[in-house]
């Protein structure tokens, strides 16, 4: 999920109300609040409580919402936040990969992490973001499997890029209570295909409904030349997309007639006119291929 702000650079509770409507209107199977795309490192702890508090009332129960738990410092530390998110009903609370140890120590000091943090959150269900900040911490297929095998870890926001590791990774928990989500747009359908559970992409900040029209049509047979069709443009403006994120899915909401600033607090440089007239042609690609589908605007 993405945050609105104000112009004066105050959380939009308002707006968000109806952002957090805007996907669950698209047909959003569940919502990842307080992400990297919420900006969430540019949040503070009261505020990051209130966004996940606020969505989820918002969302009262018609979908599952995970939210992340862990931004760094001692494990007693994150342990008790991880308490503080899941007391707000969340359905499980994310661990960013990235914070639980440094770039240069081993994955067995990693995995002595994971299950410190396990010992000391009781029995609350957990999954794991392989955010790319402060930096990108893999999970190999292996310790995925290990990991869901406590029972505990019942997601994962998959960032690897390798659709041969996310084959893995689905076969190695195969049976369990557990969803992969990929984040990587450009095999979507192959990852479908495979047994990821669904797709958690900043495209679902574009075009939410065209997110779950792929997740409810990739595997029918009738249907598989718009498959292709769709799979080759989420390949074709990938690039786009990541141009000065969030701002540009903000503005791109703007465009779709949503009422949002495009204030952002994270420093991911300024819109130019260049990267303006891009998001206002993928704005009218988005709408040719959305009139081919017969696919319906939410929101």
């Amino acid at each position: 999920m993405l945050t609105p702000f104000t112009d004066s650079g105050a959380v939009d509770f308002e707006a968000l109300t109806r952002l957090t409507d805007l996907y669950l209107q698209a047909g959003a199977a569940g919502l990842f609040a307080n992400c990297l795309s919420s900006e969430m490192f540019e949040l503070s702890e009261q505020e990051r409580l209130q966004i996940i508090d606020h969505v989820v009332k918002r969302v009262n129960g018609a979908v599952p919402v995970v939210a992340t738990g862990t931004f760094g410092g001692p494990i007693e530390k994150q342990a008790e936040f991880v308490k503080k998110v899941h007391g707000l009903g969340t359905d499980a609370v994310i661990l960013i990969t990235g914070l639980l140890a440094e770039e240069s120590e081993s994955d067995a000091v990693f995995d002595e992490r994971v299950f410190q943090l396990l010992d000391r959150t009781e029995q609350i269900p957990v999954g794991f973001y392989e955010c790319p900040v402060p930096y990108k911490r893999l999970i190999s297929p292996q310790q995925l499997g290990q990991f869901v095998s406590t029972g505990r870890v019942i997601y994962h926001k998959d960032t690897c890029l390798d659709i041969a590791q996310i084959q893995e990774k689905l076969r190695l928990t195969q049976g369990a209570t557990f969803g992969l989500y990929d984040a990587y747009m450009a095999h979507a359908v192959d990852s479908l295909r495979a047994g990821s559970a669904g797709l958690s992409c900043i495209q679902g900040n574009y075009f939410p409904e065209l997110i779950v029209w792929l997740c409810a049509h990739y595997n029918d047979a009738d249907k598989q030349e718009e498959v292709a069709a769709v799979q080759q443009f989420l390949i074709d403006k990938m690039e786009v997309m990541h141009h000065v994120y969030p701002t540009v899915s903000k503005y791109f909401l703007q465009q779709r007639g949503f009422d949002i600033t495009t204030f952002t607090r994270r420093d991911v440089g300024k819109m130019t006119p260049e990267i303006m007239n891009k998001m206002n042609k993928l704005w009218a690609d988005y709408q040719n291929l959305q009139n081919e589908l017969a696919i319906t605007k939410a929101g």
